[in-house]
């Protein structure tokens, strides 16, 4: 019986370092996600007409830039890739569970671990790219310096929420198919696959919107960062929808 947890399941060994299947099939996600952006991409085309799978990634990456700008009130291009891979990782892990043989990554503690810590990584980096170096680490010490402790503690504590709650939600899908399959081999483990599959695009959402709100309230100025928020940016929307007479043209 393969392991439910993807660490359990070693593939193969090189020398003394066990491979597992988290890894492995971490590499699988971002192989297919190079590709995919690669294969999409290499065909851009700015004329009347554009392809079906340039005006998808096109909705997507304007829905991704309406989301960050509605959740940081800032203009969302500095974000879109960090926030933006995070949530097209996480998603097309959840989604590819649906194919047989394969574990998602982000049922491991590991991966969940290591995606927190690159957004507590990304909190500060942003903060101080936006703040600057003294203004940023100033907040740590208000009202009072009493409050550091407790500010450096919360920083901490919402990272572990975050890497617990993604593992938590795919892991418990996991063992509950696992457990179905085992009772009902047929009807059940199905419903519960596409349960699953909402479950993980749902977590990803959450995931990317936490990392965005964090990073958000870490790199948050006065002045005009909410009023330039309101002003759509050009090449915001998909041009197929926001040009007169440009279709979307069938694949050839």
């Amino acid at each position: 019986m393969m392991p439910i947890s993807p660490d359990a399941w070693v593939l193969f060994r090189i020398g003394p370092f066990a491979v597992n299947a988290t890894i492995v099939f971490t590499w699988v996600v971002m192989l297919i996600l190079v590709a995919g952006s690669w294969l999409v991409t290499r065909r851009l085309s700015t004329g009347p007409e554009i392809s079906r799978w340039q005006n998808l990634v096109e909705v997507l990456v304007t829905g991704m830039r309406d989301q960050i700008r509605a959740v940081s009130r800032q203009e969302p291009g500095v974000y879109l890739p960090f926030v933006g891979t995070l949530f097209l990782f996480i998603a097309s892990s959840n989604l590819m569970a649906v194919v047989p043989g394969f574990s998602p990554p982000t049922g491991s503690l590991s991966t969940t671990t290591a995606l927190a810590i690159c957004v507590f990584i990304a909190v500060p980096a942003f903060g101080i790219l936006r703040q600057g170096p003294l203004r940023y680490l100033r907040h740590y010490v208000r009202p009072t310096p009493l409050m550091l402790p407790f500010n450096i503690i919360g920083e901490v504590s919402r990272t572990v929420a975050l890497a617990v709650r993604l593992y938590g939600n795919i892991m418990s899908g996991t063992v509950l198919v696992a457990i179905l399959l085992s009772l009902v081999p047929f009807v059940f483990p199905i419903l519960m696959q596409l349960l699953g599959m909402l479950t993980g695009m749902i977590q990803a959402y959450i995931f990317a919107v936490l990392a965005m709100v964090y990073i958000a309230s870490a790199a948050q100025t006065s002045g005009g960062d909410a009023a330039s928020a309101h002003g759509a940016a050009p090449g915001d929307a998909p041009r197929s929808a926001r040009e007169p007479g440009r279709t979307a043209a069938p694949d050839a």
